[in-house]
Formats: C-alpha cells, structure tokens, sequence
C-alpha cells in the first residue's frame, strides 16, 4: 500500500518587503519583483532570521491570480545559511486581489496562498532539509508575508 504522507510544522517565516518593482507586462501577464528586505525565522526547526537578499518574481494573471517564484536566505540563530526556493499561486476573487494588491489586511480565508518549496544546505546541522519537501499556506500584508512551512512526512 502506498504510504499517506503526513504534514508537521517545520517553522513559519515572518518576510518583510520593499516597493514592488513593476516590469510591465510579459508574455504571461504583468511582472513585478518584489524585493525580500529581512524577516524572521520562527521555529520550531529552524530559528534565524530572513537576510536583506532575493526576491519574489511574480506573474500577475488576466483574472488576477498570480504565480510566486521566490528566492531567499535564512541566517539560523547558529550562523548557518539556507537557501530557500519557494513557488506557488495566491487567487481569489477580484475585489479580494485589488484589496490584496492595495496593501490592505484581508482575512485569509478570502484567499488561497499555497506554495511548495525547496530548501538547502551545506551545513550537517541542518543537512535534512536538502531531503525533505514542504508545503506552505501564506498570508499577505501590507509590507510583508507570513508562510508557515510544513514538512511532508
């Protein structure tokens, strides 16, 4: 029988934000980067903090939805370093998206914001995240995120 995976709280991010830097639109919709400017790393594996260093790439949809393509560092409280790549979608109905994109507080059940993400290491402390996969639920702020990442047991 195959196995039922199992979802464990690994830890949740607090990710503080610049400006969006606006592109246009692209073949696929309208781009922005969004820069990645600090942040918190809230335990209970991995406690640090997020480094002023990458960015969300984002593709914003005709319907509003968009696709995150993220990239960033986590500094954990022992020095260490972790590279997290994290992709996903946040959608939900148009008013929500333009309240969203204004920088409003929305409540998250208005809005879905789910992503999969990829974390690595070179440091044998912290040497299992490059074998486990995560699955995140995000809520979006004003001037930040807050991703609270699972890890599939």
């Amino acid at each position: 029988m195959i196995p039922v995976p199992a979802l464990s709280h690994s830890f949740t991010l607090r990710v503080e934000l610049s400006a969006p830097l606006e592109m246009g639109v692209g073949r696929a919709g309208q781009r922005r980067i969004i820069p990645i400017v600090g942040g918190a790393a809230l335990g209970p594996d991995i406690t640090g903090e997020v480094l002023n260093l990458g960015a969300d790439w984002q593709t914003v949809f005709a319907d509003g939805a968009a696709h995150l393509d993220t990239r960033y560092v986590l500094r954990t409280e022992e020095g260490v370093i972790i590279e997290v790549v994290n992709v996903g979608t946040r959608h939900g109905p148009p008013d929500v998206m333009v309240r969203l994109t204004a920088g409003e507080d929305v409540d998250p059940s208005q809005y879905y914001m789910r992503t999969a993400a990829r974390l690595e290491c070179g440091d044998a402390r912290y040497a299992w995240v490059n074998h486990c996969l995560f699955v995140c639920a995000g809520i979006r702020r004003a001037n930040s995120v807050e991703i609270a990442y699972y890890k599939v047991d």
